[in-house]
């Protein structure tokens, strides 16, 4: 009896087996439709000039942004520790290093 049975269950599956092959097979034949990407324009940035006391400085969003050496223009001091000058515009904004907040802003600084 065990012999029957063993041999029932190996039919069935050989005969499965034999089933899926042609399924397989017209699985492996599909077409794939090609895909268009259209690019994309770059944005451009917009540029701020009112940068206000106290605001996160943002460099992606300054114009002419450089940092600057306070000694090469007139009305800037040492810069205390902790903080920066850079460039934004025509303007010297006086940046903290770690946090990016805005100290001062000296207007028309930079010419």
């Amino acid at each position: 009896m065990k012999k029957f049975i063993l041999m029932a269950v190996a039919a069935s599956l050989i005969s499965g087996s034999a089933m899926a092959a042609p399924q397989q097979q017209a699985q492996r034949h599909t077409v794939v439709k090609q895909k268009v990407v259209a690019k994309q324009s770059p944005q451009r940035t917009q540029y701020r000039s009112d940068w206000r006391k106290g605001e996160r400085f943002d460099s992606r969003q300054a114009r002419n942004y450089r940092q600057i050496d306070y000694r090469k223009y007139r009305g800037l001091k040492a810069p205390p520790r902790g903080y920066r000058y850079v460039q934004s515009g025509n303007d010297a904004v006086l940046v903290g290093i770690s946090t990016g907040v805005i100290a001062a802003i000296f207007a028309d600084a930079v010419r």
